[in-house]
């Protein structure tokens, strides 16, 4: 076993290949290692059918944090792009009503459904985006820690509280009395449009097993809102190229700063002697020693799936397996021979007009069933990249809620495909016709695909026990787990999911200040 680096990095998703190109070039030894074929993770574009491709796991393209691109020198001057109509929602029969990123043209589209909201919309956005901006701030510090008297925390977290002021009286009461607060109230408290109401709702519950009346699903809305362009209900500004141009960009900053990067090897165990880290163990049998590993896998497959319990304190471990995974998304993506209808957009497309279907859905789910009427969401990633697909094709992803893991054998479930394609029909009327190929995943197929627990691409639901220096579990917030060298860099930590590198950049900041 040869001691050849100063740090393991397990998974090369865009947090891995951060943390990696990080430690890499403040003069570390790094080793990168990926159990798939390729870096990228949940991330990357796959092929699913002959000339077509698709990235399953992402609607919402993401935020890159821009601490995290200038400390990897990546450019994103005329590299990222937002969509024009950022959400739209289906009104049966080939009918939208669409909501563009500026305000005032989306208040016209809103202005048939509602004079009233018409007007309210330009103020609400906006504010969402004034309080969105609170998080955007916390998301680039470590989670704040009660107890420092670090001057360099006390001097960040001072930032935020100049952020959190800058808000005014009025919009800094709003930030607190949101946070905890429901989507559907906050559609209620605002706006009178079913539709309407229906979108923001959709925009609160995604990749939660919570349904719109349930208390904090606000926050998830803020959370995905991080980084939108200010207007924007749905969407943030996504790489020109791609996902996969992102990927590449930040491997080939791992690579200069010259981080080893190994693929399709499969890591069956973290190596521990005397409270220490020593490395890792291959499924191979090869072992390979470093005095520090970060581990971007969810934080059950890292510290109950490749740490040996022997080393943990029980009550750590009891908190960690009652971490909420709880995977309640199945994906279906399709090849098309071409597209009906583009009158929606390039945004993300809700299938569901009312706030009671949404929560119908969810409470199906509730009982280990999947919905009469599950929630579809949509997006036509080829409108965006054409290359995704022959010329003159398309690709179609949808997003199913609620589907529970682990789905198989649940009620409803045999005939839930031909379900979401009735529903899609309904939207787009013919596009069924055009339907050559179609690949369907449950939260399962998912886990066995991605390696995340129960299919949960969050890494852990964003409850609001479950973020800040709550995640993955209270009073481990700051990536530094209880065993000396081991860290954890993956969206099971803060600041969460979507933030694209943002907990790979924290984890490998918390690393080289530890001496």
């Amino acid at each position: 076993m040869a001691n050849d680096y100063h740090a393991i990095v397990i998974g090369a998703g865009l947090n891995g290949l951060v943390a990696a190109a990080v430690l890499g070039r403040a003069g570390r030894r790094v080793l990168l290692v990926e159990r798939g074929a390729a870096t990228g993770g949940e991330a990357r574009a796959m092929p699913f059918a002959d000339g077509y491709r698709a990235a399953p796991l992402t609607l919402d393209a993401g935020w890159l944090p821009p601490k995290v691109a200038s400390s990897l020198s990546l450019p994103l001057r005329d590299t990222l792009g937002s969509s024009d109509v950022t959400a739209s929602v289906a009104l049966g029969a080939g009918k939208w009503m669409s909501l563009p990123r500026d305000a005032r043209r989306a208040a016209e589209a809103i202005r048939p459904h509602s004079a009233r909201d018409a007007e309210r919309w330009p103020g609400f956005t906006a504010r969402l985006a004034r309080i969105a901006g609170v998080l955007q701030a916390l998301y680039q510090i470590p989670a704040p820690d009660l107890d420092t008297t670090s001057l360099s925390e006390l001097a960040a977290l001072l930032g935020v509280g100049r952020k959190l002021r800058g808000l005014g009286r009025e919009d800094m009461i709003e930030f607190f009395r949101l946070l905890p607060m429901s989507i559907q109230e906050l559609a209620d408290d605002t706006f009178e449009s079913e539709p309407l109401k229906a979108a923001i709702a959709a925009a609160g519950i995604q990749d939660i097993r919570q349904g719109p009346r349930s208390g904090g699903t606000t926050f998830v809305l803020l959370h995905h809102l991080v980084g939108a362009a200010p207007g924007s209900l749905r969407g943030r500004p996504m790489w020109r190229q791609g996902p996969n141009g992102l990927a590449n960009a930040i491997e080939d900053a791992a690579r200069s700063a010259r981080v080893t990067i190994r693929t399709s090897t499969d890591v069956i165990r973290i190596t521990v002697a005397d409270e220490r880290v020593t490395g890792i163990a291959l499924a191979s049998g090869e072992e390979i020693r470093a005095p520090v590993v970060v581990s971007t896998l969810d934080p059950a497959r890292t510290l109950l799936g490749l740490v040996d319990p022997v080393w943990l304190d029980p009550e750590f471990l009891h908190a960690v397996r009652h971490i909420k995974f709880r995977g309640c998304r199945a994906t279906a993506l399709f090849a098309l021979d071409g597209l009906p209808d583009q009158s929606c957009g390039d945004g993300v497309v809700s299938l569901t007009a009312d706030t009671v279907s949404l929560e119908r859905a969810y409470d199906a789910s509730k009982y280990g069933e999947i919905s009469e009427r599950p929630h579809v969401e949509l997006s036509i990633p080829t409108l965006r990249w054409p290359d995704w697909a022959p010329q003159g094709k398309h690709v179609m992803v949808a997003h199913v809620q609620y589907v529970p893991y682990p789905a198989e054998g649940a009620n409803g479930s045999a005939t839930l495909p031909a379900r979401i394609t009735g529903l899609i029909e309904n939207a787009f009327p013919g596009i069924t016709s055009r339907i050559l190929h179609q690949v369907f995943s449950t939260p399962k197929d998912l886990e066995r695909r991605y390696g995340v627990t129960e299919g949960a691409v969050t890494h852990g639901e964003l409850t609001l026990d479950q973020i800040l220096f709550m995640r993955p579990v209270p009073g481990w917030g700051r990536h530094v787990m209880p065993i000396a060298g081991l860290y954890l860099g993956g969206a099971g930590t803060h600041p969460g999911p979507g933030v694209l590198g943002g907990p790979g950049w924290l984890a490998a900041r918390q690393v080289l200040a530890t001496r």
